[in-house]
């Protein structure tokens, strides 16, 4: 390698630092930027690992697994009522069903075991668990008292047991903090990228820049950079506090959530870029990430589950990317699924940051005006 070669990547290296350096700095100074990333969220992470509030139900999906003699013996009035109740479908392999029900595709699987109504069920949603329960041992009794009115004197023909596809000591903190985690990051990679390009463009900092001995490819990877620090660093605190104050337990391939969230970042910055150039104020570019992110959040699973939404607004949410950060980082870090599972999360992740990234630097300006 040349001196010069040498002199000019020294240089290079130095100018992103020092500029990596000052993009942290101006973060740690402005006290609303730290609030609304670190601080913010952590009040949601508390608020939701000590109080699950109650969500409205759906038809519950269920996996017949053979035959049930339990419905066989069923009026016509009390199988319209179970009907009602339960979405079912019906299988031949236990093993497959219960793959279902972890993976998150069905609620519960159900099986007979010598009159023993055995249900298999998934804590992903606790509510919908109750639920679940509630109405099989109400059908169970129903079917009994039946029984016992036309045999006087005779055992109870069936009964019913419990079983979590997952640990049963998984706590609802489980599924929190993933979703809370893609919140917060998601809004922290969007609020920084609109903030940051807004900022230099009314300081004619960009202009500065575009002027200096500086490359943009350096000051690009310097945002990169610390962007994707920040986010590392609120995945260290959130889990760092689910586990210590809630007991949090990660399960599977949760490392696999580095990456996911390292991808999930880039996207969330390719939408703050879009925000800041379409916008002419700071404040705006601020306003409009919010716009884009908040209602994400609350259609994407991060602050309660959607198996109780209208269908037409799931399908909804799956064009949303932290839909798919949420479900990726569950799928790792709670469900014990292996790595597999995480790449078409980061594919679409990664898709959408490209398509995004391009449209935003088509309507990017160096000026405000």
């Amino acid at each position: 390698m040349s001196a010069s070669t040498s002199e000019r990547l020294g240089a290079r290296t130095t100018a992103f630092v020092a500029l990596s350096r000052a993009i942290l700095n101006g973060f740690l100074r402005d006290r609303s930027s730290v609030f609304f990333s670190v601080i913010f969220p952590l009040m949601f992470l508390v608020l939701f690992g000590g109080v699950f509030s109650n969500q409205g139900q759906s038809r519950v999906d269920m996996i017949q697994v053979g035959d049930v003699a339990l419905l066989e013996t069923m009026d016509a009035e009390t199988r319209e009522d179970f009907e009602a109740t339960f979405e079912v479908t019906e299988s031949d392999d236990l093993d497959a069903a219960l793959e279902e029900v972890r993976a998150g595709d069905a609620d519960v699987a159900i099986v007979m075991d010598d009159g023993v109504l055995v249900a298999h069920y998934t804590l992903t949603d606790q509510t919908k668990a109750a639920t679940t329960a509630g109405a099989l041992r109400a059908f169970v009794d129903g079917a009994n008292v039946g029984a016992l009115a036309e045999e006087s004197g005779a055992d109870p023909p069936f009964a019913v047991r419990f079983s979590s596809v997952e640990d049963e000591s998984l706590e609802v903190i489980q599924f929190v903090t993933p979703g809370l985690l893609g919140w917060a990051v998601a809004m922290s990679a969007a609020f920084g990228a609109a903030a940051t390009l807004q900022g230099w463009r009314q300081s004619k900092l960009l202009r500065r820049l575009q002027l200096a001995p500086v490359s943009t490819r350096t000051v690009v990877a310097a945002r990169i950079v610390v962007t994707v620090g920040i986010a590392l660093v609120q995945m260290a605190i959130f889990v760092g506090l689910g586990v210590v104050a809630f007991g949090l337990e990660l399960s599977g391939a949760w490392w696999m959530a580095v990456p996911l969230l390292v991808v999930g970042t880039l996207c969330f910055m390719s939408l703050g870029l879009l925000a800041g150039a379409v916008t002419k104020t700071q404040e705006g570019a601020v306003n409009a990430a919010n716009f884009l992110v908040l209602p994400m959040a609350f259609l994407s699973g991060s602050f309660f589950p959607l198996d109780g939404a209208p269908g037409w607004l799931q399908a909804i949410s799956l064009a949303m990317p932290l839909r798919h950060l949420n479900d990726g980082m569950i799928d790792v870090m709670v469900r014990g699924e292996g790595p597999a599972s995480a790449l078409l999360p980061m594919g679409i992740l990664a898709l959408f940051a490209v398509v995004v990234t391009l449209i935003s630097a088509r309507l990017f300006r160096w000026d405000s005006t």
